[in-house]
C-alpha cells in the first residue's frame, strides 16, 4: 500500500548536509529535470489526464517546497518515493504540504510513471508525496484507494538512473524510515553523503519552436558570451534541397601533433566547415576539419576528411539561436552555445512577415 506516513515534525535527527540549490523554473513548461546524486533524470507531466493534479505538483517545485527533500522510501521491484521530508540546517522535517487535492485517477500504474501518494482509505488525501513506478504496478495500485493518480512519466533513458536509486541497500533508520536509500553508507551514523537528495527544475519550452530556417538568414552570427566567436551561415532553401552550411575558424593552443596539420593538435588557425539539412527552425550538421590548401597553387588542394562531430543549430527568430556542439575527439570540450545576428534581420523578417518571396 502507498501512503502518508504521519507527519513528525518534533523529531529532528542531526545531520551533516549540503543542500541541492533549486534552479530557476519557467511555469509555462511541462517537463521537469529532477536532480539526483546519481545522475538526473526528465519527467514529462500529463497536464491533459490530470490537471489538477499537475497544478498542484508544480505549484511544490516552483514554492520551492521541496528545498532538500529525498527520496525516503525504495521498494524492491515495487516503488521508489519522495516529496514528503527534508534535512535543513540539519534538521529532519516535513515538506510545506498545501490542501488535500482531488484524486484524478485515469491512467494505470505502469512502469516508469509517476503517481501521488495519499492516505489509506481517503481517495481525495494526495498533497506533496510522489512515487515512481518501478514495476507494472497497475493489478494493485488502479484497484485500491479510487486508484493512485498517474500525474507524470519519466521520459528518455531517465528510468536507468531511477534503477540505480532503485539498486541502493536501504537502511532501517529508528523506524521511521524502514527502506530508505542510501549511498555508500558503512554503518552508523547516516550522514548527507548517503542520503538520494531531490531538486527539481521546470524545463522551459523552446522558444520559436514555430520559426522556419529561410534564405535570410544567411549571414554572420556571433556568441554574445564570448570575445569575438562566430560563425558565418548560408541557407539553401528550395523545392528540391533545404540544407545549412556553416564555416568558422578557431585556435588551438594545445601543443602540436608530429603532423602539423592533424588533428586537433595543431597551433595555427584552423578552419572548420559544415553542412547538413534543416526542417522547420533546426538544422543537423556534419562538422569537418579541412586541411592543406595555398592561395594560386593547385598542387596543394584542401583535403576535408572525415567528419569530426555534430552539430545541432535552432534558430528561435531571425536573430537569435543556440548551438549544440558534440564532438568525436574526446579532447575537444562538447558545448551549448547561443548565437546571435551581426548584421540586420530585415531580410529574415519581410520573410517571415510573407512581404517577400525569393525566388530560386
Amino acid at each position: 500500500m502507498i501512503h502518508t506516513p504521519d507527519s513528525f515534525s518534533s523529531v529532528r535527527i542531526r545531520l551533516l548536509i549540503g543542500l541541492l540549490a533549486l534552479l530557476p523554473v519557467y511555469a509555462s513548461a511541462t517537463n521537469v529535470l529532477v536532480q539526483t546524486p546519481l545522475g538526473d533524470f526528465e519527467i514529462e507531466l500529463l497536464d491533459d489526464v490530470a490537471p489538477g493534479t499537475v497544478t498542484n505538483f508544480l505549484n511544490y517545485v516552483t514554492d520551492g517546497d521541496y528545498e532538500g527533500s529525498f527520496i525516503h522510501r525504495s521498494d524492491n521491484n515495487f516503488v521508489i518515493q519522495g516529496g514528503g521530508f527534508n534535512f535543513i540546517n540539519g534538521n529532519l522535517g516535513n515538506v510545506s504540504r498545501d490542501a488535500a487535492i482531488a484524486n484524478e485517477f485515469g491512467l494505470s500504474n505502469l512502469r516508469g510513471t509517476l503517481s501521488m501518494a495519499k492516505t489509506p482509505d481517503n481517495p481525495n488525501s494526495a498533497t506533496s508525496e510522489w512515487f515512481i513506478n518501478l514495476a507494472d504496478n497497475s493489478a494493485n495500485l488502479d484497484n485500491q484507494n479510487g486508484g493512485f493518480t498517474v500525474f507524470a512519466r519519466v521520459v528518455g533513458d531517465g528510468m536507468t538512473v531511477v534503477d540505480a536509486i532503485a539498486a541502493l541497500p536501504v537502511a532501517n533508520v529508528a523506524n521511521l524510515f524502514p527502506v530508505l536509500p542510501v549511498i555508500d553508507f558503512p554503518g552508523g551514523v547516516i550522514n548527507s553523503e548517503h542520503l538520494v537528495f531531490t531538486s527539481f527544475e521546470v524545463v522551459p519550452e523552446a522558444p520559436g519552436s514555430d520559426f522556419n530556417i529561410n534564405l535570410g538568414m544567411a549571414g554572420s552570427w556571433f556568441n554574445p558570451d564570448t570575445n569575438g566567436q562566430g560563425w558565418v551561415f548560408d541557407v539553401v532553401d528550395n523545392t528540391t534541397t533545404q540544407l545549412l552550411a556553416a564555416a568558422w575558424f578557431s585556435f588551438n593552443n594545445a601543443p602540436p601533433g608530429a603532423d602539423d596539420n592533424a588533428g586537433f593538435g595543431s597551433l595555427q588557425q584552423r578552419w572548420f566547415s559544415a553542412s547538413g539539412p534543416f526542417t522547420g527552425n533546426t538544422a543537423e550538421l556534419q562538422i569537418f576539419s579541412p586541411s592543406g590548401g595555398v592561395f594560386n597553387d593547385p598542387n596543394f588542394l584542401v583535403d576535408r576528411g572525415e567528419p569530426v562531430g555534430t552539430m545541432t543549430v535552432s534558430f528561435f527568430d531571425c536573430i537569435n539561436g543556440q548551438i549544440i556542439f558534440d564532438f568525436d575527439a574526446p579532447e575537444v570540450t562538447d558545448a551549448t552555445v547561443d548565437i546571435r545576428r551581426i548584421a540586420s534581420s530585415a531580410l529574415c523578417q519581410a520573410i517571415v512577415d510573407g512581404q517577400l518571396t525569393i525566388a530560386e
